[in-house]
């Protein structure tokens, strides 16, 4: 099920370890550096026999300037093999540290050079978000604490949040 809309959390950064099936996720190049408008940017966690996996696109992230400068060569640039990452194969990885436990979610996404990955805007069932104050909010503990997308009484609900971030003394 669809988690009910995230309620906000000021001055705090907000991470994830896992995902459940269904999230998807998007890459974003970071300033000065652009994707080949063919490329997706879009990731998806998956349930499989042997657990969930993301399904990846081919996406790179160029630098802006030569991204210009390589216009007409950007075909050649594009066919040739993408660098594979030793952590491509990344479900036995990420279902060792706890493989009962996180056998049904996908774990962090693989890094891609040049690239940041933005919190979903929609959340399933099972998603644990990790709070932490921002530095200079973090006066008062506890500075960091998390929310969990749950079921309850047959509706969908976030699990309370025992934190604010504040400057106050």
């Amino acid at each position: 099920g669809r988690c009910p809309h995230l309620p906000r959390t000021e001055f705090a950064d907000v991470t994830a370890e896992r995902y459940p099936p269904e999230t998807k996720l998007y890459y974003g190049c970071d300033p000065g550096y652009d994707r080949d408008a063919s490329d997706y940017p879009g990731i998806r966690c998956q349930s499989e026999q042997q657990g969930a996996v993301w399904t990846y696109s081919q996406f790179k992230c160029y630098e802006k300037k030569k991204l210009l400068s390589m216009a007409p060569t950007m075909e050649l640039e594009l066919t040739q093999k993408p660098e594979r990452e030793p952590r491509s194969s990344a479900p036995q990885e990420q279902e060792d540290f706890s493989e009962s436990k996180l056998k049904g979610f996908c774990g962090p996404p693989k890094a891609i050079p040049h690239a940041s990955i933005k919190l979903p805007q929609q959340h399933y069932v099972g998603q644990v978000l990790h709070f932490k104050c921002q530095p200079g909010y973090d006066k008062r503990p506890p500075t960091s604490g998390s929310r969990t997308c749950k079921e309850e009484n047959g509706k969908l609900i976030w699990t309370p949040l025992d934190m604010r971030c504040t400057n106050d003394s």
